[in-house]
């Protein structure tokens, strides 16, 4: 896949800037810092993975300039998938000034593992203990200015959600790089080690000179065996190890030493690993102080609750529930005002261009064409997506989403996929353009596809609308009120559940044929649950989701607009281009349980899931432009045209099983670099769409009874 391994590249270093790399383990609030320090607005949550590229901004402290870089989330330099490559290449060989490693005060000892092999490459570190509110809650001490002598550098206590400690950082982040500070190494390893790296070090001190890095971290990588130090060197610093005679001897020298004494390459990697985790917990006991059982008793209760074979399930099910329920009952009303506000400005817009002396057909075709389907899109998609981004950012930002992803995990692993492929599912929800972007912390190129090819089955905000003005019309058998949107609810969650299995069942078939592999391990941490900010939470959910998601969906929409009013108008052969791609399309449709303009509606429909109602309407009343027709006026329009409970159940399928949208599309490509993979993209939910539909139309007859 291309984009694996970018270039190491500053993009917003302005001229004496100095760049300083913002590392951590994921979810010790990295991104919050950097918002805090730079004012940007990169996304932040309660769940690892959220970093999967570098995100760079500027601030400026005492009349210095800072570019500040955010590498991705990692717990170790020793790097398993390419975001972690990024991070690692870039704090070993990225030419930076300085870097701020975070933690988390809860849970220290986790954490000083990357700091210590950080503090190998470079003295030039500051750490950032962070969550500092939350460690004493927990009951927890932090002797910090112990740590800070025994790890040589300095050490400073934030709640960066709070604003906390930022003076203290940039203070002595600027200390650290007025300062020239003497390298001391942060871990002792064993004797036979320790001698190595006195005969190996010297030899690399004058070839590894321009790099300005630690000789001892250069020998370590090489005692190791590691392919990727040398490989670093060469690409990003311009040196080439092979090139130093005096280093490849000396370190045969060492290995046949070793050989001869019945040590292993492989045992001398362990021990250095193993090395620098006793070091960290040595660390952590001594400048760590409080807490106990007692503080870490309520998460044990809640993960046992949300986690546990009997009741993890359920609650994942009934969370869904309530937050589909709240975003059906909550979005009607505000919906209709919305509506009802653009669709009058409509005559407003076209008189005007009129008025400017505008031929008519520009008019139309702008107007009551492009106009008047942004303007549907915006009125049906922006308030359930200002509904359900925050409640579902709630959960994210409670720590709930790392637990869905550990109840999945099972089922992930039994189709031999990887269980962080839950986590991207949970993002499609949002925007499956989100959710293949979110593929990335999947360490598996091969798992990686998986989850991107998969990605569609779980239907997005987009989609919504359709489903649950289907649902509504024709499978709530007269129910109204509150317990009609409590039915319409558990109807759509046993829909997503449908796509939750066709993506289990697809990911199998996938790992078995073109995708044949052995499901990796990985590490799912579980993050402490934290009380959700709820104020940063709306402003953030509708800043960074719901107005980036809607923005594409606009742009998208509004040529779309163009398209369907010259398909609806332009007559060829005695009838419009639309009537003739319906009669095209009516025989599939008729066999998938549909008719031609349905499945026109979802071609037409395709740069914005929205629209597709709308294309409905507009076809059977062969109007020119879209009509908003809803409740029992759409129910009778439909009835007249053949719609029955099966029609509505096969268009639900189909709407589920179909192909991505346009945005989604290019996102793929984007992200596999090929156009074969986007192109298996489209075609594998296409194709389940197709059969679902044509069984269920085939079989349904003598299974259903007619709804009353």
């Amino acid at each position: 896949m291309e984009g694996d391994r970018p270039m190491l590249e500053v993009k917003k270093r302005l001229p004496g800037d100095r760049v300083v790399a913002l590392a951590g383990n994921p979810n010790v609030g990295k991104s919050t810092i950097f918002n805090a320090l730079t004012g940007l607005r990169q996304h932040t949550g309660n769940w690892p993975g959220k970093t999967v590229s570098n995100a760079q901004g500027h601030f400026t402290w005492r009349g210095q300039g800072y570019c500040l870089v955010d590498v991705p989330g990692s717990y170790s330099l020793l790097a398993h998938s390419a975001e972690e490559e990024v991070a690692r290449d870039f704090l070993c060989f990225g030419g930076h000034d300085a870097v701020i490693v975070v933690c988390d005060a809860t849970c220290l000892e986790r954490n000083l593992n990357l700091v210590l092999q950080i503090l190998e490459v470079t003295a030039r570190v500051v750490v950032a203990v962070n969550l500092m509110d939350e460690a004493r809650g927990k009951g927890l001490r932090l002797d910090l200015k112990r740590l800070s002598a025994r790890l040589g550098v300095p050490v400073v206590g934030m709640s960066a959600r709070r604003g906390e400690g930022l003076e203290a950082l940039a203070e002595a982040l600027d200390q650290v790089c007025r300062r020239e500070r003497k390298y001391v190494p942060p871990v002792v390893y064993p004797s036979y080690i320790e001698e190595a790296l006195a005969l190996l070090e010297p030899t690399l001190t004058r070839p590894l000179a321009p790099w300005g890095g630690s000789a001892r971290w250069a020998a370590l990588r090489l005692l190791e065996g590691e392919r990727w130090a040398a490989e670093g060197f060469a690409r990003y610093q311009g040196i080439d190890l092979s090139k130093a005679p005096e280093a490849a001897e000396t370190l045969d020298k060492i290995l046949a030493g070793w050989e001869a004494r019945g040590i292993a390459r492989e045992m001398a990697a362990e021990a250095i690993a193993t090395a620098v985790v006793r070091r960290g917990e040595v660390l952590a006991w001594d400048v760590v102080q409080g807490g106990g059982e007692h503080t870490r008793r309520l998460d044990r209760r809640l993960d046992r609750l949300f986690t546990s074979r009997a009741t993890g399930f359920p609650i994942m099910l009934l969370l869904l529930l309530g937050i589909f329920w709240l975003t059906i009952v909550g979005a009607n009303y505000p919906s209709a005002v919305l509506s009802k506000g653009l669709f009058a400005l409509e005559d407003w817009l076209a008189a005007g261009l009129g008025a400017l002396g505008t031929p008519k057909f520009l008019v139309d075709a702008l107007i009551h064409g492009g106009y008047k389907v942004m303007a549907w899109v915006v009125s049906v998609m922006l308030p359930p997506m200002a509904i359900f981004f925050p409640l579902f950012t709630l959960l994210e930002d409670f720590g709930y989403l790392p637990r869905m992803a550990f109840n999945l995990d099972r089922c992930f692993q039994g189709c031999r996929a990887c269980g962080k492929q839950a986590l991207t599912m949970a993002m499609g929800f949002g925007c499956n353009a989100a959710g293949v972007t979110g593929c990335r912390i999947i360490d598996s190129p091969r798992e990686r596809l998986i989850a991107i090819l998969t990605n569609t089955f779980v239907p997005c905000n987009g989609r919504f609308p359709t489903m649950i003005s289907i649902i509504s019309l024709f499978l709530l058998g007269g129910a109204a009120g509150a317990a009609g949107s409590l039915l319409g609810a558990v109807i759509l969650v046993g829909i997503i559940l449908l796509g939750v299995g066709m993506t289990l069942l697809v990911s199998r078939i996938l790992s078995a044929t073109v995708l044949r592999g052995v499901p990796s391990s990985f590490t799912l941490e579980l993050p402490p649950y934290r009380r959700p900010q709820v104020g940063k939470v709306i402003v953030r959910s509708v800043a960074d989701r719901t107005l980036k998601v809607l923005g594409r969906a606009v742009a998208a929409a509004a040529p779309a607009g163009v398209l369907i009013w010259l398909c609806a108008n332009v007559t060829v052969g005695g009838g419009t281009l639309l009537a003739h791609i319906t009669g095209l399309l009516d025989p599939l449709g008729r066999a998938m349980g549909m008719d031609g303009v349905i499945l026109t509606a979802f071609v037409l429909g395709s740069p914005a899931n929205e629209i597709v109602v709308p294309i409905l309407i507009m076809a059977y009343l062969a109007q020119g432009s879209l009509v908003e027709l809803e409740g029992a006026k759409l129910f009778a329009l439909l009835a007249a045209n053949g719609w029955t409970w099966r029609t509505a159940v096969c268009v639900l399928l189909f709407s589920l099983l179909h192909w991505p949208c346009a945005t989604t599309c290019m996102t793929i490509r984007k992200e596999t670099g090929s156009w074969r993979w986007t192109a298996l993209a489209v075609g594998i939910p296409t194709l389940c769409g197709v059969v679902v539909c044509m069984l269920f139309n085939l079989f349904s007859g003598g299974v259903f009874a007619p709804l009353p």
